[in-house]
C-alpha cells in the first residue's frame, strides 16, 4: 500500500513536471470607473499605473463576474485584478472602495476631432501624406488600383485584445492572402496614431518581429495632427493626456477601401475575424 501511494505520488509528479507553464499574469488595478455597458460585462476605467505592465490610462476592460459589478456605478473607485493571458484580458476580483465626482473631459486631455462627418461606404476617401516604415514619404491615393485593408494601432499598447489583436489579425490576412491568386492586388496597412513614439525605425523592427511581408504589408508613422484627422473620418477616437505622453485612449477601426480608392467598409472595435474580411474581399477579387 505504501509503495503505491509513493508512485502514485512519483506519477503526479512527473504529470506535473511536463505540463506546460501557464502564460497568465496578474496585476493589481486602482482605479475609477468612467462607464459600464448595459450587459455589465465591460467597465471602462480610468486607472493608476499597473507597474510592470502599463502606465496610467482609461481603458475598457472585460468583466469576468458581471454580477461582481451589480452594485458599482460610474464615479466608484475600484480595486481590481487584471488577468492577462495571450490573446485576452479582464477583470475579476472587483471591489468598490468608495466614490468620487466624474471629471468630464478632464482639461488635460486633448481629444482629437476631424471636423468632418464619418465617410460612408461609398465616398471617396481623402488623401493624406504619410511616412513608412523605411523613412519613406507615401501618400494614401498611391494605392488606387488596388484594394486596402487598414487599421489603426500603436506599438506599445499593452492590451493582448486591442493594438495587439489587429497585428495579430493582419497576419493572419497576410498568410490568407499570399495562398490565394485572387488576392494578389490586396494590401494591408497599419496606421500609427502615436506617432512620438512609433518612428520609421520602431515600426520596421515591429514589422519585423510580426514576419510582415513589406510588399503586402506596410506600417505608416506621420504627423499627429494629419493622422488624428484621417482617422477621425473612419470613427476613430483618440484622447493623449498632455501631462502624459504615454497615456493614449482610443478606439478601434479597420476599414476596406476598394480600387476605386472609395470606402466599402468599416469594422467597429475588436470583434470582426480575418475570415470575416476575406470573405467581404472575394467580391472585389472575383471583379478584379
Amino acid at each position: 500500500m505504501r509503495a503505491t501511494l509513493v508512485w502514485a505520488t512519483v506519477l503526479a509528479l512527473a504529470a506535473g513536471g511536463c505540463s506546460r507553464p501557464s502564460d497568465q499574469r496578474t496585476y493589481p488595478l486602482q482605479g475609477q470607473v468612467v462607464a459600464l455597458s448595459a450587459d455589465r460585462q465591460q467597465a471602462t476605467v480610468k486607472h493608476e499605473e499597473i507597474k510592470g505592465f502599463m502606465p496610467a490610462m482609461t481603458m475598457p476592460y472585460k468583466v469576468k463576474e458581471p454580477q461582481a459589478v451589480g452594485g458599482v456605478k460610474p464615479g466608484d473607485l475600484i480595486h481590481a485584478t487584471l488577468v492577462v493571458v495571450s490573446n485576452d484580458a479582464y477583470l475579476t476580483d472587483v471591489r468598490k472602495v468608495g466614490e468620487a465626482p466624474l471629471e468630464a473631459p478632464p482639461p488635460e486631455t486633448q481629444v482629437a476631432s476631424s471636423g468632418f462627418e464619418l465617410l460612408k461606404p461609398g465616398e471617396a476617401v481623402p488623401d493624406a501624406a504619410f511616412v513608412d516604415q523605411n523613412g519613406r514619404t507615401r501618400s494614401f491615393s498611391a494605392y488606387k488600383g488596388q484594394t486596402v485593408v487598414l487599421t489603426f494601432i500603436y506599438t506599445r499598447c499593452p492590451m493582448p485584445t486591442f493594438c495587439p489583436l489587429m497585428d495579430r489579425h493582419f497576419a493572419s490576412l497576410q498568410r490568407s492572402l499570399e495562398a490565394d491568386p485572387a488576392m494578389k492586388n490586396v494590401q494591408l496597412l497599419s496606421i500609427s496614431f502615436d506617432p512620438l513614439s512609433d518612428t520609421p525605425r520602431v515600426l520596421k523592427k515591429h514589422a519585423q518581429e510580426l514576419k510582415a511581408d513589406p510588399k503586402r504589408w506596410t506600417f505608416f508613422t506621420g504627423d499627429r495632427d494629419a493622422i488624428d484627422q484621417f482617422a477621425a473620418r473612419f470613427g476613430v477616437s483618440v484622447s493623449r493626456s498632455l501631462s502624459d505622453a504615454l497615456d493614449i485612449t482610443h478606439t478601434l477601426r479597420t476599414a476596406i477601401v476598394g480600387p476605386d480608392g472609395k470606402l466599402m467598409k468599416v469594422y467597429t472595435g475588436n470583434e470582426w475575424t480575418p475570415e470575416r474580411v476575406l470573405a467581404d474581399l472575394k467580391p472585389v477579387a472575383s471583379a478584379s
